[in-house]
């Protein structure tokens, strides 16, 4: 995968914050990389980055336009067509991270064949995967589990990661789903893996490392959630994570998109979690909570967290308002 850069943003029309995740996430963790974004009149949401249409992008030196938006069911939407032809001729890459595929859009096709640029389909891996074995491999292992499903997996996987490499420890965050690839450039989204190889790609992605070497998976959806379930149990048996944290948002009532399911609490997710994960590692630990407090205010966050860490014997924190350094700290 080559994904070159800088990008230029398209959030289209988005109004709400957590369907630019994509964007955002490449905003924030990899800022060197983002000239710009595009957004159109409706837009009530940024990634923060500098506004600019795609013949000022272009000129600025834009070398990739990237679908930062999502929806539900991934599909790319016929009304954007004729804006992402416009990026071709003025000589970007397309990147996007949607199920549907650019490449099965025949005018764009041949629009980018003409022109010799690339159709980025970051979301759907070309590589053939095997089934998981269960085998142990060397070196460590953390994944980032969840209440529900956008809850800061990606985000608290990035923490971790950045809080022990400052340590000048060996780590490697390792991404399974398209914002955090197009952060790191490299991984599987493994959602659009084959059900049967779900966990021998997730053995692929973190194989044998030097023994004190932490690879940090990102996380995805949750064992509570009817549509993600089988994906986060594939992922969580590949992994075979010596240590988990579970990542929760406040404020929630119900699971993402499905007002008639009950939210689970915290401790019913680590119970839930270590369960499985004993299948593939009797040895996994839950290590820290990783707590979305978006919602509310600086007192309330710290006070959250400190009734999560009395109710479950366990470091909790805000990685964006409080840092991860208590989770490093209780590495086993």
């Amino acid at each position: 995968m080559n994904i070159n850069y800088p990008y230029l943003l398209f959030i289209g029309d988005a109004t709400d914050s957590l369907s630019i995740k994509m964007a955002r996430s490449a905003a924030d963790w990899s800022p060197e990389k983002c000239l710009a974004e595009y957004r159109l009149p409706g837009c009530t949401v940024s990634t923060g980055c500098p506004e600019m249409n795609i013949q000022e992008a272009a000129a600025a030196g834009a070398k990739s336009f990237v679908l930062g938006f999502a929806n539900s069911g991934g599909i790319l939407d016929p009304q954007w067509i004729p804006t992402i032809l416009e990026a071709l001729d003025a000589g970007m890459d397309i990147v996007s991270g949607l199920h549907d595929k650019l490449t099965d859009f025949p005018e764009l096709t041949e629009r980018a064949k003409a022109l010799n640029l690339q159709l980025i389909d970051i979301r759907h891996p070309n590589t053939r995967f095997k089934t998981g074995t269960a085998k142990k491999r060397q070196g460590k292992r953390l994944l980032t589990v969840g209440t529900d499903c956008s809850v800061g997996k990606m985000y608290t996987s990035l923490s971790l990661t950045k809080e022990i490499k400052s340590r000048n420890l060996l780590a490697t965050f390792r991404a399974t789903g398209q914002s955090g690839i197009l952060v790191s450039g490299n991984g599987v989204a493994i959602d659009c893996v084959i059900s049967d190889f779900i966990s021998g790609a997730a053995e692929s992605i973190s194989p044998d490392n030097e023994a004190e070497h932490w690879d940090i998976i990102e996380g995805q959806g949750s064992l509570s959630h009817p549509a993600f379930a089988g994906v986060s149990l594939g992922l969580l048996h590949g992994s075979q994570p010596d240590a988990l944290v579970v990542c929760h948002a406040l404020g929630r009532t119900h699971m993402r998109g499905l007002p008639h399911q009950g939210f689970p609490t915290v401790i019913e997710t680590i119970e839930l979690n270590l369960t499985h994960a004993k299948l593939t590692n009797p040895n996994a630990k839950v290590v820290g909570v990783a707590v979305n407090t978006s919602s509310v205010d600086d007192a309330a966050a710290l006070q959250a967290c400190k009734e999560i860490s009395e109710q479950t014997g366990l470091p909790c924190c805000d990685p964006i308002r409080h840092g991860v350094a208590s989770i490093i700290d209780n590495l086993p």
